[in-house]
């Protein structure tokens, strides 16, 4: 089958073509423009989707010699994510559904971080541990199978990648925060300020970083360190809650075999330290780590092959992450969802019809 896979949750804007579980094609624009504001601005992030969707969409084709009437269903993130940039996606998604006459299936973000592993490693046998970290989500998920999850763990507040980039930005550096802690820290002792690991002992797989952040706050107001210091220091105290947090469930729940993905996968002492770990830990390449349009598609193909896909086009976008139930947890069943009507663009049906 070939399906097109659509992702706008954020700042990014992917489009990805999927066939018999192939990706045979893919493009991710990366947002850049947000970097002068220090943070993803909303309003910017969904203009610029609606800006560059059409032209994107036309590449992916392009380049695996594919036309629009080849297409035989489309898949596209409905959550959670940012609300506008979320309606940008569905609704060219939509609307190229309508144009077409295919379907078209919602795919949750966080379920298709789970399952994008699968893309490159066909062989993967669950159950694994999926640790997800970036910048809005830091998670603890128990992979039992093919659309079959337990969420161990969460942060209580802010995401890692969060806390990144909120502590760069106390630290002057730009945005996003955590490549430029990760440069800062390179030439730092990372032992020289004992930041605090918040409930890194309390016997649950959660995550806190909102009093680190205040840590590091106070420290800088002190003026008593070198940069280089503290931004080492800081990110030694993100990477071990990170770190000790996933070990812990992977012992206790006797698995051998974990999943790293997210943005913050791309961190070397991260990466460096879960490889002293006595257990096979995978780093998917980094395209499927970071926001991408080809786990969306591939998601969407597995679920129409294994009938458990959600056809038709009344759905809405889901701006938060569910509620953690700690139970057997179908993502795609459990989203609140806003009230959306979809308005399919005058461009849409242009290159279309």
């Amino acid at each position: 089958m070939i399906i097109l896979g659509i992702e706008t949750s954020c700042d990014e804007t992917g489009v990805a073509i999927c066939n018999n579980s192939k990706i045979i094609s893919s493009y991710t624009k990366t947002q850049s423009i947000h970097s002068e504001f220090g943070g993803v601005v909303p309003e910017i992030a969904s203009r610029e989707h609606e800006k560059y969707l059409p032209e994107i969409t036309q590449k992916v084709l392009d380049d695996s010699n594919l036309k629009y009437s080849d297409l035989e269903a489309i898949a596209v993130t409905s959550g959670p994510g940012l609300m506008g940039s979320l309606l940008s996606g569905i609704s060219f998604a939509k609307g190229m559904s309508q144009g077409l006459g295919i379907p078209i299936i919602p795919i949750n973000h966080l379920e298709a971080h789970l399952n994008s592993a699968f893309i490159e490693f066909e062989q993967l046998d669950p159950p694994f541990i999926n640790l997800l970290v970036s910048g809005g989500h830091t998670q603890i998920w128990l992979v039992k199978n093919l659309f079959e999850y337990t969420l161990l763990g969460e942060t209580l507040d802010d995401a890692c990648g969060e806390a990144f980039d909120k502590g760069a930005k106390t630290l002057g550096l730009n945005y996003p925060g955590g490549p430029e802690i990760e440069k800062l820290a390179s030439t730092g002792n990372r032992n020289l300020i004992d930041f605090p690991r918040p409930i890194i002992n309390d016997g649950t797989y959660n995550f806190s970083f909102s009093g680190l952040k205040t840590s590091l706050i106070n420290c800088i107001n002190k003026n008593e360190y070198d940069l280089n210091d503290v931004a080492a220091s800081y990110q030694e105290a993100i990477v071990d809650s990170l770190v000790a947090k996933m070990k812990n469930s992977m012992d206790d729940l006797n698995i051998n075999t974990a999943i790293v993905c997210g943005g913050v996968a791309a961190n070397q002492r991260l990466r460096e330290k879960l490889g002293k770990i006595d257990k096979t830990i995978i780093f998917p390449s980094m395209k499927y780590c970071t926001d991408n349009a080809d786990m969306i598609a591939f998601l969407g193909e597995k679920k129409i092959n294994n009938n458990t896909a959600k056809i038709g086009i009344n759905f809405s976008a889901s701006v938060a992450s569910p509620v953690a139930t700690r139970i057997r947890y179908a993502i795609c069943n459990v989203s609140p969802c806003l009230p959306f009507n979809a308005s399919f663009s005058s461009e849409v049906s242009s290159m279309i019809f």
